[in-house]
């Protein structure tokens, strides 16, 4: 089993490296320690930060040959632990590692360094007529190596699918210090298992990505964003199905609870949308002709579960419009202690789900609140169950995991999963469970131990 390194192992790293790679300095440690999820301590040893995909390959080897635990770490925002370094072990950051080709314009790829941030790459590509499509809201600060660990999806899933479809090719270094090169640039490469797919969404447990060559595609046109009220989550749903139905391509399908609006307008300086609050809220962007939209509109207009509507007239408009949705998390932080989950249903199984879900927290937390929101098109609910104030913190994270037993009992019930997009890391390990069978974990174990047979490699986390 890895271990936290000795002071002489971290001595011998600041001597191998330049002054600038190896750190122990104590503000370093806090910050490259913990992720978005500030639950747990930040106790690493030594941060990391290469430069060169050999300095990766040097730190892994020694790391190897003597045990050493080494957590891997992008951009930190991620909310599930992923990246949290608490038992002295070596953080290794990519952050240095963001380098940027030239766009391949007729190919229409670009190779990328593992620390890039997301936004970078946007701008990048851009220039060329082109666009990586993985839209996140941490996309200022979110790493495409971090991407690449957790598979992220984003608000667009619904129009271009989860970072796994948007991957050509992967450098990568495992756990020994072997470099690995897999697919490159290749769009077509049917020579046997897909390695690339086994190291994206592994969260760093198999190897660390240092390169990836990403499939860009052309930027899209305008989009129209429109806000809706509805009944509740069956009515949006209902909406769901009639958005699928239009004379158009929608880009985005995001739902929000009445309670997830009023922490936004408490928090921001932006009015409410409507003049009378509803149960749920469902903003859908769409690429569409003004003609063939209006006269969806008037249909969609005269359904009976519709409550209100409004269309952005031009960008500040959806700007507004998006702002009620993308503020949701940091309104419910700010304002509130939320304990989160992130799940999936089957799409037609989401509102039934959802009655089930609101009558356990009536009948067994009365007292608790949950704010609700998520990529409803794509089955993907964000629960935010906020902490009472009579209650401590320390006792609520204990009653609120205790609860996740319950929630995930029903989440399986449903045929669903315990995490949609935010990964396992700490935070969800002692739940896996409930979305794998005994056989699958087993399995899982196996690959692991092939590949990191001592351990090294974030370890703690996904694996019960």
């Amino acid at each position: 089993m890895a271990q936290p390194p000795s002071a002489a192992f971290i001595d011998d790293l600041s001597r191998r490296f330049d002054p600038h790679t190896v750190s122990t300095d104590a503000a370093d440690l806090e910050v490259y320690g913990r992720d978005g999820t500030r639950v747990y301590p930040s106790r690493p040893s030594a941060v990391v930060r290469p430069r060169r995909e050999e300095e990766v390959s040097e730190l892994l080897a020694a790391c190897h040959e003597r045990g050493v635990a080494v957590v891997p770490s992008g951009g930190r925002t991620g909310l599930a632990g992923g990246a949290v370094a608490m038992k002295g072990e070596v953080v290794l950051s990519l952050e240095r590692m963001r380098g940027l080709a030239d766009v391949d314009v007729l190919g229409q790829s670009l190779v990328v360094g593992a620390g890039a941030t997301t936004q970078s790459v946007h701008e990048h590509a851009q220039r060329q007529g082109l666009t990586w499509p993985i839209d996140l809201a941490s996309k200022g600060s979110c790493q495409i190596g971090g991407n690449v660990g957790t598979n992220a999806g984003g608000v667009r899933v619904i129009r271009y699918g989860h970072v796994r479809n948007w991957i050509l090719g992967l450098r990568a270094v495992l756990a020994d210090g072997t470099c690995l090169s897999v697919n490159r640039r290749l769009s077509k490469d049917n020579t046997g298992f897909d390695l690339k797919q086994l190291l994206i969404g592994s969260e760093g447990t198999l190897g660390v990505v240092t390169e990836a060559t990403l499939k860009l595609t052309a930027t899209a046109p305008p989009e129209t964003v429109m806000l809706f009220a509805v009944a509740g989550l069956d009515a949006a749903l209902e909406l769901l199905q009639a958005a699928r139905r239009g004379p158009f391509v929608i880009t985005a399908f995001e739902c929000f609870s009445d309670q997830c609006l009023e922490y936004v307008v408490r928090r921001q300086t932006v009015g409410a949308p409507f003049a009378n609050m509803s149960e749920f809220y469902v903003l859908l962007a769409v690429e569409a002709d003004t003609e063939s939209l209006h006269g969806w509109l008037t249909t969609v207009l005269l359904c009976p579960w519709l409550v209100d509507a409004t269309l952005a007239l031009d960008a500040t408009q959806a700007r507004r419009l998006w702002s009620y949705r993308e503020a949701i998390s940091e309104s419910l932080g700010v304002l509130g202690f939320p304990h989160k989950n992130d799940v999936a249903l089957p799409v037609d199984r989401l509102g039934e789900f959802y009655r089930d879900l609101k009558q356990l927290f009536s009948s067994r937390y009365a007292d608790w609140q949950i704010c609700v929101f998520g990529h409803l098109a794509d089955g993907n609910l964000h629960i935010n169950t906020m902490k009472p104030e009579s209650m401590s913190v320390e006792d609520f994270r204990a009653r609120a995991m205790l609860a996740d037993h319950e929630v995930f009992e029903l989440v399986r019930r449903f045929g669903g999963s315990i995490s949609a997009e935010h990964g396992i890391g700490l935070v969800k390990r002692p739940y896996l469970e409930y979305a794998r069978a005994p056989s699958e974990l087993e399995l899982l174990r196996r690959i692991k131990a092939t590949l990191d047979p001592h351990g090294i490699l974030n370890p703690g986390k996904i694996f019960p």
